[in-house]
Formats: C-alpha cells, sequence, structure tokens
C-alpha cells in the first residue's frame, strides 16, 4: 500500500480538526511518502510560515531513522552528539522533538511519515496521530 494524496488530505484534515477541537494554536501538517517526498502540507490561518520546514523536519527526521518521534526525542536528550551527526548527515532536515510521526499501514509497513507543528510537541503527537487514525491507518509516535 501506498500513501495516496487522498489519505494524506484526510489525514491533514483531521489533525486540523483535532487541533482546533482541543484548543490548539494554530497547526501546520506535513505528510511524506515512504522516501521522504513531500505528498501534502497545509497551514492554519495564523501559523507562521516557518512551520513547513518544521512539520517536514519531524516527519523526515522519523522516516530517514525508522523511529517515530517520541524515540528520536528520547534520543536527542541521552545522546546529543548521535542526533547532530544525524542531523549533520542528513542535510540539517530533521527536527528531533515530537510531532513526528510514522505512518504504518495494516500489515505494518511504513508507508510515510505525519510532522505537526505549531503548538506543544505532545499536542502536536496527538494532532498527527488523530489525523492518521482518522485515515484508517497506524501511527507510531
Amino acid at each position: 500500500m501506498t500513501l495516496t494524496i487522498k489519505r494524506a488530505r484526510a489525514i491533514i484534515k483531521a489533525a486540523l480538526a483535532k487541533g482546533v477541537e482541543a484548543g490548539m494554536k494554530p497547526l501546520s501538517v506535513a505528510v511524506l511518502d515512504a522516501g521522504g517526498h513531500l505528498i501534502a502540507f497545509e497551514r492554519s490561518d495564523g501559523a507562521s510560515p516557518g512551520r513547513f520546514d518544521i512539520a517536514r523536519g519531524k516527519a523526515y527526521g522519523c522516516l530517514m531513522l525508522g523511529l517515530g518521534g517520541d524515540a528520536i526525542q528520547k534520543r536527542a536528550e541521552a545522546q546529543p552528539t548521535f542526533t547532530d551527526a544525524m542531523n549533520g548527515l542528513f542535510g540539517g532536515k530533521f527536527v528531533p522533538v515530537r510531532g513526528g510521526v510514522l505512518v504504518r499501514d495494516a500489515r505494518g509497513s511504513v508507508i510515510g511519515a505525519v510532522g505537526v507543528t505549531g503548538d506543544s510537541s505532545d499536542n502536536d503527537a496527538i494532532a498527527a496521530m488523530a489525523g492518521i487514525e482518522a485515515a484508517k491507518l497506524t501511527p507510531e509516535a
């Protein structure tokens, strides 16, 4: 299974709706395919323009390391030199905090990742997971 534009849009719609429902600050959501290529992005009214790179970076890091954002953040806290080296290796393109979530299909295969930014990293992760679950896929935060 691949992550289609239709599912990517459903993820974004549900993630943004979760943010509004929970009273979060304006969110931005990026959905990447398994190769780290952007499928779709949307920024809420009031979200700062730099949020694209942050959302993309959260999702990209998950894909490049094969880990959810929770695990990446824990690793960054425990081994900052490793995280710095990986970010250098990947051209500074990943953000090692919560809010990046791997997307798995029914067989457990990674088919993409979602990055959400705009509120606390914990809330960003909650919105990302809500979006993925709404698209009938499995999140790995």
